[in-house]
């Protein structure tokens, strides 16, 4: 896939002002005194004959120089990849060098694997054993799949909790992650609170650098219960705005700043070394290969977007607004090649479920009861020639079982998608399902279900819920079960798992049916002005 821009732009490393270890140097010479492996491990991006195994070395991960604490030299790191936990039947092995320049990320891509089977790995550096991952390879592309377990999260604030719902996910062990967005957030200590004080604080400031953003991901890796999801299953990740600044759209910064493009381009380049990316993926400049698909044999396939990097900048100075531009066809949220290449998807697909991965809300949400549609400017109500075509697109090539996938908003959604919005009786075409946060915005509360207000005016919404959480699915030939799950609380560690709602969607009915309603037990159900809590969730950033 082509990247829209080869600007060749060399990013800036800088220094932080925190560091953990008070005069702790990065030697230069000299076997590891530590374990460098404080990070864990990863996999991503399965195919049906391989996938991507990760890794960072940083015995001193939250230095502030952002390179963890490594000596500044090639470490060779030796990799296993087992069909059994205890790696007594070890299939692979080799050697991959971890460089400094890539701030000793490891990047495996392996191939030539038997597809639609689990296998573990580690990895080794010196006289330090990383701890084991479990991953997977998808199954044939020809092979009609009976089954996919898949979770879908977005929007980790570390200040604003505990990753509790990752660990949660993790015991459910799925055979599939996807991250949509905001999987780090890029604001300096104590300038993005929830009510009541943030449980946790950020190290260094707000993320400028290419040390500042590795040492970032650095800190959001030491959280055990992040570990321990990225060591289950292998994940597919695209990112949102807090990666690199809030809300920026592609050459265009949040606030006027003559250094973005340094910023963008040390944001990607932190963003490959710490995930699970193949090397299409690898910056160059201010450019990176992020939209791609993964196929799960014939039953599903996952188009994952960038509605970030091409997209024009948000209308009418951003938030919720009755705006001209937001109906402007010539505007696009994807850019003319992402746009293309999902619409050749669409006529090429044999799958029975085709799944769009992405970031902002996809389906209409008018906040306003009279004439005039106010709409929020970031998501796709305020690209709506972009929504429009790629929702014609997918019916014109008759995709059999269309579903969006999304996060960002920091509340569970499930909506229906229309054709044309103006008519609240038109026929559904697809389905959108959207996360909670992991953290981002606090412990939240729970609503009765179908109290939105919003859905008076708006009844595709069928339901909303703004406890912290995550999504999980099971996808079948015949359906594909959403389980709504929900934490009663982040801003201490251990809550338990809670399933709010279930809503199915079956083969070839466009459309939700709920057939679970639970709420949180002990809860109280908060039922004030939903829209404004919506709005003020949704807009309200340092």
């Amino acid at each position: 896939m082509p990247i829209s821009r080869r600007t060749l732009l060399t990013s800036a490393a800088g220094a932080a002002t925190v560091i953990p270890l008070a005069g702790a140097v990065t030697p230069s010479r000299g076997p590891l005194r530590a374990d460098p492996f404080t990070l864990g491990v990863a996999s991503g991006d399965p195919a049906p004959d391989g996938f991507v195994l990760w890794t960072r070395l940083a015995p001193t991960p939250l230095a502030e120089d952002g390179l963890g604490g490594m000596p500044y030299r090639t470490v060779p790191v030796t990799w296993e990849l087992a069909a059994d936990e205890r790696f007594r039947k070890v299939v692979r092995r080799g050697v991959v060098h971890a460089r400094p320049d890539r701030a000793h990320s490891v990047h495996v891509e392996l191939d030539g694997l038997a597809p639609g089977r689990e296998f573990f790995y580690r990895f080794r550096a010196e006289r330090w054993i990383s701890p084991v991952g479990r991953t997977r390879t998808a199954p044939p592309r020809w092979a009609r799949e009976a089954a996919l377990a898949m979770t879908f999260v977005s929007c980790s604030q570390f200040e604003h909790g505990y990753f509790t719902a990752y660990r949660r996910l993790a015991e459910d062990a799925p055979d599939l992650i996807l991250h949509l967005g905001d999987y780090q957030y890029e604001y300096a200590p104590d300038t993005y609170n929830i009510p009541g004080g943030n449980p946790r604080d950020h190290e260094g400031p707000e993320t400028v650098t290419l040390a500042n953003y590795r040492q970032r991901h650095a800190q959001y890796k030491t959280d055990l219960d992040l570990q321990a999801a990225h060591a289950v299953a292998p994940w597919a990740v695209v990112w949102d705005d807090h990666e690199t600044e809030n809300n920026w759209a592609d050459e265009v910064p949040e606030q006027p700043d003559p250094n973005f493009l340094a910023r963008r381009a040390a944001a990607f380049q932190a963003y490959y070394e710490n995930m699970p990316l193949r090397r299409t993926s690898v910056p160059t400049g201010v450019d990176m290969q992020l939209y791609r698909r993964l196929h799960w044999g014939r039953l599903a396939t996952f188009h994952m977007l960038d509605t970030r990097q091409y997209r024009d900048d948000q209308g009418c100075g951003d938030g919720y607004k009755d705006c001209p531009a937001a109906s402007d066809p010539a505007r696009s949220i994807t850019g003319t090649e992402q746009e293309r290449w999902l619409l050749d998807g669409f006529r090429r697909s044999t799958a029975r479920w085709d799944v769009l991965g992405q970031q902002v809300f996809f389906g209409q949400r008018d906040n306003n009861s009279g004439p005039q549609k106010v709409l929020s400017m970031d998501s796709w109500d305020g690209y709506q020639g972009s929504r429009d075509r790629i929702t014609r697109g997918w019916v014109d090539a008759g995709v059999r079982n269309p579903v969006v996938l999304t996060g960002d908003v920091h509340a569970h959604w499930a909506d229906e998608l229309k054709l044309d919005w103006n008519d609240p009786t038109s026929r559904t075409v697809g389905t959108e399902l959207v996360c909670s946060s992991i953290t981002s915005g606090g412990n939240g509360a729970d609503v009765p279900s179908g109290n939105h207000s919003w859905a008076a005016w708006n009844p595709h919404l069928r339901f909303y819920n703004n406890q912290r959480g995550y999504v999980r699915t099971r996808i079948t030939g015949d359906s594909l079960t959403a389980d709504f799950v929900v934490l009663p609380y982040v801003t201490t560690p251990g809550a338990a798992a809670h399933t709010r709602a279930t809503f199915v969607i079956e083969d070839r009915v466009p459309g939700l049916h709920q057939i679970a309603d639970n709420p949180t037990p002990g809860a109280t159900l908060r039922s004030a002005d939903l829209g404004a809590e919506t709005v003020r969730q949704e807009t309200e950033r340092p």
